[in-house]
């Protein structure tokens, strides 16, 4: 975990849970196969570690797609929505953000008291959920340039092999995006990607974890291994 100016972002790996293989063992994702006792367990202990109620901790249904929703509270027993990243005004609602090779972004204006976590995959960041995840902050008072930004463990741009036509068309959106893997052929760098648009929308206080997802067996990879647990990233406001 990180704070700065009183915001504070964290990233789980996949120890210290309770999940059997091969969820083992610390599978935050409802949605992949795991019992869904192991994934309450785990949810609990994730945010207890962290100092948070589990209670306050916000999920989405995330659907690799662009749409934001801005919450005040818990959803409580209304649906999940589909959405892709999540942003808040209230102070200590944890806001949180699944992964398993997927760019998770975190992001706060601890002046403004506004925060916010995204899912940028690879559909995500073409479709610029990262950036409406900002101008959604900006609507409720942030300024890019006190925006801190930090994105974790994911799929590198070493690793993230995809055929030629795709990463021509990420590309052409994200040109930062255009990779190559360690064996020489086409690849997409998500990470990458999301921080490019990020510079560009004026965010200047910027970290991206160096794990690789696939590199790491401490992570859970859903390109390495299929059937697989869920990371998560959390972010909250003293």
């Amino acid at each position: 975990m990180s704070t700065v100016s009183g915001a504070h972002f964290a990233f789980t790996d996949r120890w210290g849970g309770v999940s059997a293989v091969p969820y083992a063992e610390l599978n935050l994702g409802g949605a992949v196969g795991d019992d869904s006792g192991a994934v309450h367990t785990n949810r609990e202990l994730a945010a207890k570690s962290l100092g948070l109620d589990p209670a306050r901790v916000v999920w989405m249904n995330q659907v690799h797609g662009p749409d934001v929703a801005v919450v005040d509270e818990p959803w409580g027993e209304r649906p999940v929505p589909e959405v892709d990243a999540v942003v808040t005004a209230r102070r200590g609602l944890a806001l949180a953000v699944l992964t398993a090779d997927c760019t998770p972004v975190l992001l706060a204006d601890p002046v403004a008291g506004v925060v916010a976590a995204a899912h940028a995959g690879r559909p995500g960041m073409v479709a610029g959920v990262v950036p409406a995840a900002v101008a959604a902050m900006v609507e409720l008072g942030a300024e890019p340039a006190r925006i801190v930004a930090r994105s974790g463990p994911a799929v590198c741009g070493r690793c993230y092999e995809v055929p030629d036509a795709m990463r021509a068309e990420v590309a052409a959106v994200e040109p930062a995006a255009h990779a190559e893997t360690s064996w020489g052929t086409p690849a997409v760098d998500v990470s990458a990607g999301v921080h490019a648009q990020l510079e560009r929308l004026g965010v200047r206080d910027r970290e991206q974890s160096p794990v690789c997802t696939i590199e790491s067996d401490d992570h859970f990879s859903y390109r390495r291994d299929g059937l697989t647990g869920r990371l998560a990233g959390y972010v909250w406001l003293d």
